[in-house]
């Protein structure tokens, strides 16, 4: 893999540049440190995207990054693209952006004041989704689509979450029984604040330097609901003690610019809930996945719960 980040910087102009391994999770990411900047260069996994979703990503981001929400920017080939393909992988290569990773999802190291930092996310995160609906997007733009039937048909985006093997009979027909409830209910929701999305707005995917908020990995990122966006960060916390402040600060933030509909933000807490069991079933076999997926199942099946009682059939 190092041989081919080091073929890839070619198209660059940085074969000579020091590279070393950065992170090795869905993407392989490594540093390069080039005589004038530093980037980030990522090895796509291969069949996630196809070309013209990654070009799409990478003209989205740049629009983002032009537009001041902090991203890292995507850096032209000296042929003038965004990407090449090497060995199998499309490679792309972005600014390396500066500050501290805020850990694993559902942490926050380094914040002490939780409340005050979800306040700076909710209006960073509307600010990302106000140019995003004011970017006049190219001709060809493809990103994946979290709607209903991504969510809720039967192929969702991240697979058939009532499969999961670990669950019982009893709990797979409540998994069905949600599903059938929260397709009725987005069926109410329309399309209202319908558009882009990070959709994976966790701990791990945001650097802080102590004032500065960056947005990293947009590899799930798609057009989605707005609520979705910040159920996708709040779910890490629902079974935190601080999560009814962190919940009421990132609304606050967020709507100062934009509207949250408190009812609907609940739908899509469940949604959100529901789609782990079915990113997981085809990761059992890697190290951490079972206790992963022991998080995955239970806080599904809890969201449903509390979900189905308050607005649909009593489970």
């Amino acid at each position: 893999m190092d041989n081919l980040a080091r073929e890839a910087a070619a198209s660059w102009g940085l074969s000579d540049a020091q590279i070393t391994l950065a992170a090795r999770r869905e993407n392989v990411v490594y540093r390069v440190e080039g005589p004038d900047a530093t980037y980030a260069l990522r090895l796509h996994r291969p069949g996630y995207r196809c070309a013209a979703e990654l070009t799409s990503e990478l003209d989205w981001m740049a629009a983002l990054a032009a537009g001041g929400v902090s991203v890292p920017a995507p850096i032209a080939t000296s042929d003038g693209g965004w990407t090449v393909e090497v060995g199998g992988h499309v490679v792309d290569l972005l600014q390396w952006m500066e500050g501290a990773s805020l850990g694993a999802a559902g942490e926050l190291q380094g914040i002490t004041d939780r409340s005050g930092f979800c306040r700076i996310l909710g209006q960073e995160v509307a600010r990302m989704h106000d140019i995003s609906d004011g970017w006049a997007r190219p001709e060809g733009f493809s990103r994946p689509a979290w709607d209903r039937v991504g969510l809720l048909g039967e192929a969702p985006i991240w697979g058939r979450f009532w499969e999961h093997p670990d669950l019982s009979a009893q709990e797979r027909a409540l998994l069905e029984d949600a599903r059938d409830q929260a397709d009725i209910a987005l069926t109410g929701v329309g399309d209202a604040d319908y558009g882009l999305i990070h959709a994976d707005i966790l701990a791990e995917n945001m650097l802080w330097d102590g004032r500065r908020l960056t947005f990293i990995d947009f590899d799930d990122g798609g057009f989605g609901y707005r609520d979705f966006e910040l159920a996708t960060f709040l779910l890490r916390y629902v079974e935190a003690p601080d999560y009814p402040a962190l919940r009421a600060a990132l609304i606050e933030g967020y709507a100062g610019r934009r509207v949250v509909n408190e009812a609907e933000l609940d739908l899509f807490l469940l949604l959100r809930a529901l789609t782990y069991p079915g990113w997981i079933m085809a990761r059992l076999g890697e190290p951490g996945a079972k206790a992963r997926s022991e998080r995955a199942v239970r806080v599904a099946l809890g969201q449903a719960r509390e979900w189905m009682e308050r607005y649909g059939r009593a489970a």
